[in-house]
């Protein structure tokens, strides 16, 4: 597994997954209030781990747009996610995951960039560590 990749396991694709972030989940916010987080927490022993979802409702933006936000947002993930995943094995923990913009559509921001997103992102991630 490469270190900044992103590979088919490492995501999450059913919708029972779906479901259980969604259903029975929790949300934290970032301190920007420009992201949020769905996650999803169970004790495993054979499957621990992090897999990880990145959803942007039709809403917010045009298809580029959309496509845009959800690639920044993966970049950011692969950045920091090497933390998530250490301290879920060590814990014998599957987090379940779908960051989505929260406060931010096209209209507010027509040009987006990876700094606009990445202080935020850092904040979130930093609060799912103090939860798992």
């Amino acid at each position: 597994m490469k270190n900044f990749g992103l590979s088919k396991n490492e995501r999450v694709k059913l919708k029972k997954d779906f479901n259980k972030i969604y259903t029975e989940g929790q949300v934290l916010y970032s301190s920007g209030n420009k992201l949020k987080v769905n996650y999803f927490i169970e004790s495993s022993v054979n499957d621990f781990g992090v897999k990880a979802a990145f959803v942007v409702s039709k809403k917010t933006g045009n298809a580029v747009w959309r496509n845009k936000v959800k690639r920044l947002l993966r970049v950011a993930y692969r950045f920091n996610k090497s933390d998530l995943i250490e301290l879920c094995s060590i814990k014998n923990k599957k987090l379940l995951v779908a960051f989505s913009p929260n406060n931010f559509n096209q209209k507010k921001n027509k040009k987006l960039n990876l700094e606009f997103i990445y202080s935020d992102f850092i904040s979130l991630v930093e609060q799912l560590r103090k939860v798992i």
